[in-house]
């Protein structure tokens, strides 16, 4: 009986040093994440702040390739998120401020019913940016593979991140990792409901991120290059 008592207590120990391996391991892997891009983040917009003269001659000083407004949902077929709607507003606000020449919009199409790319799409249209210079990017399944794909098909170098500040970070390591030039603003313009569960799900995101950037993991879908200093008419696909 004792020496079942000492394999139980045995087994919980190793189990416990277990536990406290794998979160430190976790929380290694976030702030190796987060403090490896934070300086890369130039600006947080909010609703009491926008951009500013300075802000926006410090970033067209970078000379990107273009601007990447990251899918975040939509509420029906015609309507983005309030996350994605101010992304877009952002990113769209960039473009007219000369912050880049190019926008590229990815998403996730997969489904007839969640069609991130047509809604983003026409949102910039409906805003009056001229079509030949937004790029659609209908593999975006994941911020990895918008990452990837940005580089890899649209052959982007440099470019300008539009997410809110929780997701910047991996989004910025990925391209990173990627061997791309990258810097974030964020959008912020308000508070979003669910916000605690993001923050917590983007804890395991970046772990997983972190792995398939190291070993530079092949996207969902590969396809041919749409070069971004080109025109973007040819992504549309509608």
């Amino acid at each position: 009986m004792i020496r079942k008592k000492k394999i139980v207590l045995r087994v919980i120990q190793i189990l416990g040093i277990a536990a406290a391996a794998g979160i430190l391991i976790c929380l290694i892997i976030n702030a190796v994440v987060k403090y490896s891009v934070n300086d890369n983040i130039i600006c947080k917009v909010t609703e009491e702040s926008y951009f500013d003269e300075n802000i926006i001659s410090e970033i067209k000083e970078l000379d990107a390739d273009c601007i990447i407004v990251l899918g975040a949902g939509i509420m029906d077929k015609e309507t983005p998120s309030p996350m994605l709607k101010d992304r877009l507003d952002v990113g769209i606000e960039l473009y007219r401020q000369g912050a880049a020449p190019k926008l590229l919009l990815s998403g996730d199409n997969g489904q007839e019913e969640h069609n991130e790319i047509h809604v983003m799409l026409q949102y910039a249209k409906n805003q009056g940016i001229p079509e030949e210079d937004i790029f659609c990017d209908h593999a975006g399944f994941s911020t990895y593979d918008s990452m990837y794909r940005a580089s890899s098909i649209f052959g982007v170098q440099k470019a300008i991140v539009v997410t809110q500040e929780y997701h910047q970070y991996r989004a910025l390591f990925i391209g990173d990792k990627l061997g791309m030039s990258v810097w974030g603003v964020a959008s912020d313009q308000e508070k979003y409901m669910g916000q605690l569960y993001r923050d917590f799900r983007e804890i395991l995101a970046r772990i997983k991120d972190f792995a398939k950037a190291s070993l530079k993991v092949d996207p969902v879908l590969g396809g041919s290059v749409i070069p971004i200093n080109g025109s973007g008419l040819i992504s549309h696909g509608e």
